[in-house]
C-alpha cells in the first residue's frame, strides 16, 4: 500500500541517472554531497521520475536522492 509523507527539515537533492545496481554508488555521492553543505549524513531516500514503461520510452532513467542534513 502507497502512503504519502511529508518531510520536515533540512535536505539536499541529487539527481542521478543508471540502474539500480548503482544506488550504493549514489548513497555514497549523497553522503559526501551533505558533508560538503557541512552537515552530517542523515536518512537519505532515492525515488525515480519515471515508470519503468516511460523510462524505456525516454530512454533515460532518472533517479532524485533527497539527503537529510
Amino acid at each position: 500500500d502507497e502512503e504519502m509523507v511529508t518531510l520536515s527539515g533540512d535536505f539536499v537533492t541529487k539527481v542521478f541517472e543508471g540502474p539500480y545496481r548503482d544506488a550504493s554508488e549514489w548513497l555514497d555521492d549523497m553522503r559526501e554531497v551533505v558533508r560538503e553543505n557541512g552537515g552530517l549524513p542523515g536518512k537519505v531516500y532515492f525515488f525515480y521520475t519515471t515508470c519503468p514503461k516511460c523510462a524505456k520510452h525516454y530512454g533515460k532513467n532518472f533517479v532524485v536522492g533527497v539527503a537529510e542534513i
